[in-house]
């Protein structure tokens, strides 16, 4: 998996080294960029972390690349820096799915605490995908009797009520309870629930 960085989009070299050294500073891993060109050719679905992006720009503007990402499925959370004029626009932005606006001059520590909860947020959404691809394998591995059963076995049903109701030996839900419980990795009904209902609804 790729590093998780804070990434900085800024036209201005002084603030983006400013950036760089502020976040490092804390031990927040990082890369710099010119401008929104350079980041979005550079982009890929497996880039990891979070976006600090200017909103004003030459060329492609912030608001613009942040279309653009939207555009390709991109979920990095963005920050954007603001001017006091760009209030609305960033606020805007903010009800189309970015994660925070934050106006200069800005207090360095907020910045980088709202940066390391942007990170935090990216950490727990991957978190939640690689749990939802891990449980997808272990369901791909059910029969379609075992995924029968499994659906009794959440439903609170005794396994004789899951016989009578399949017209199905006892001894037979007994079996596939078991393959169930192993096939899934977990050792009771609950952990089977809580397993299932952990799954990212994202």
């Amino acid at each position: 998996m790729n590093q998780a960085l804070a990434h900085i989009v800024d036209d201005d070299e002084a603030m983006r080294d400013a950036l760089n050294w502020l976040l490092r500073s804390r031990q927040v891993p990082t890369a710099t960029w010119p401008d929104a060109e350079a980041f979005l050719t550079a982009w890929e679905e497996n880039f990891c972390g979070c976006l600090i992006l200017d909103i004003r720009m030459p060329g492609m503007s912030g608001l613009e690349l942040f279309d653009q990402l939207q555009a390709h499925g991109c979920s990095l959370p963005i920050i954007f820096l603001t001017g006091h004029g760009d209030v609305p626009q960033a606020v805007a932005a903010l009800k189309k799915g970015a994660y925070d606006f934050i106006e200069k001059p800005f207090d360095d520590n907020n910045l980088v605490d709202r940066v390391i909860a942007a990170l935090a947020q990216d950490a727990g959404r991957r978190d939640r995908q690689a749990l939802d691809a891990d449980i997808a394998t272990r369901l791909a591995q059910l029969s379609p009797r075992e995924r029968e059963v499994m659906e009794y076995i959440l439903a609170g049903k005794y396994n004789k009520v899951t016989a009578d109701e399949l017209h199905i030996a006892m001894r037979t839900v007994e079996v596939h309870r078991s393959r169930i419980f192993e096939k899934m990795g977990v050792r009771t009904a609950v952990d089977l629930a809580r397993l299932l209902t952990g799954r990212s609804r994202d």
